[in-house]
């Protein structure tokens, strides 16, 4: 008995040093838009433990929307984000690999959940295969693509390998690039995840040239940490920037905006030193993108006759992006400006 409630005061002790250094971490607000990438190493590295801080973290972070790589126990996850209020975790069942993804049910309707690049044939070049969420946020649909592409390599390109890990890489960003090309080029698209290889290297043996040069479609949102500090880099243990935030060019706009950024977060500042982050909770560190976004002031109803106007979207009372349909109260907006709040009765 004794030993009992020496390991429980143990644990709520233990509990309360975690609330207390994390209490100032934060991220999420009202206003923007987040996804957070994170490679947790295999939750939960050390137990409880690593479970405890993962559920602090998560809460007050605030993020719309988690994109989680290396996740071992997805038992023990789906406990975690059930001690979250408002939040749910998916997995994909499948062939499970590692990837999860939890998000507000509050601010986020999902419209689809699914895999690509699942059969044999690209295996090599996915040894984990990208995870789709189809998402409505704010009255907008965004895709978001998380990843976790194949490690380790001897930083040369060598195309002429098939087994050569950059160049398995490669082949992961061109195949990733050719679908969304095709199914979502004119899509909010955001890939996210733990891609192991760095932004920088020559273009001889950048794995992400093909993206990079594509200026038109397609940035790094996380050049500017890739090119500097490596204070500031995701994974510090062998400093480099391994964690990418991908964004298409339907989200330049929202990103330039003076509240957008994408950092990397150091959760390890708010421990007593790196060695305490990396031996209870994991070795990379999560990288978010925050958007800025143009609210949708619902309160400013136009009723006018909207016969010979053209229909944009139509949202519900959420400013969620929806189809017509009967019995609830929908907001159809025009390419004037204008909206109309209208409830068809069946």
């Amino acid at each position: 008995m004794k030993t009992f409630l020496t390991s429980l005061l143990l644990i709520c002790f233990i509990n309360q040093i975690i609330a207390q250094n994390l209490s100032n971490l934060s991220f999420g607000t009202d206003s923007t838009f987040e996804v957070v990438s994170w490679n947790i190493e295999w939750f939960p590295k050390n137990g409880t433990i690593t479970a405890n801080y993962v559920q602090t973290i998560l809460t007050n972070l605030q993020a719309d929307v988690y994109a989680l790589q290396e996740i071992d126990d997805t038992t023990l996850l789906k406990s975690v984000v059930a001690n979250i209020p408002g939040y749910e975790c998916y997995f994909k069942s499948d062939w499970f690999a590692g990837l999860a993804y939890v998000y507000n049910t509050n601010t986020v309707q999902i419209n689809g959940q699914y895999e690509i690049y699942t059969s044999q044939p690209y295996w090599n070049a996915f040894p984990r295969s990208p995870q789709v969420l189809e998402i409505t946020f704010d009255g907008e649909d965004y895709v978001i693509i998380n990843n976790h592409f194949k490690c380790c390599g001897d930083g040369t390109l060598n195309t002429n390998d098939p087994n050569d890990e950059e160049n398995r890489r490669l082949t992961s960003v061109t195949l990733l690039k050719q679908y969304i090309d095709s199914l979502f080029i004119n899509e909010r698209v955001i890939v996210v995840g733990d891609l192991n290889d760095i932004l920088t290297d020559a273009s001889s043996n950048n794995v992400f040239q093909t993206l990079i040069d594509d200026t038109a479609n397609y940035v790094f949102a996380d050049m500017q940490i890739a090119q500097g500090s490596n204070n500031d880099w995701s994974y510090p243990t062998w400093p480099s920037h391994l964690d990418h935030i991908l964004i298409s060019d339907e989200l330049f706009a929202a990103f330039s905006k003076p509240n957008s950024i994408v950092a990397c977060i150091r959760i390890d500042d708010y421990m007593s030193n790196w060695y305490a982050y990396e031996n209870n909770i994991s070795d990379h560190r999560p990288v978010g993108l925050k958007l800025e976004m143009d609210s949708l002031i619902i309160s400013s109803i136009i009723e006018t006759n909207t016969a010979d106007k053209i229909l944009i979207k139509i949202v519900d009372v959420l400013g969620r992006k929806t189809k017509s349909s009967k019995n609830k109260p929908l907001f159809y907006i025009y390419e004037d400006g204008t909206v109309e709040k209208k409830i068809i009765i069946e």
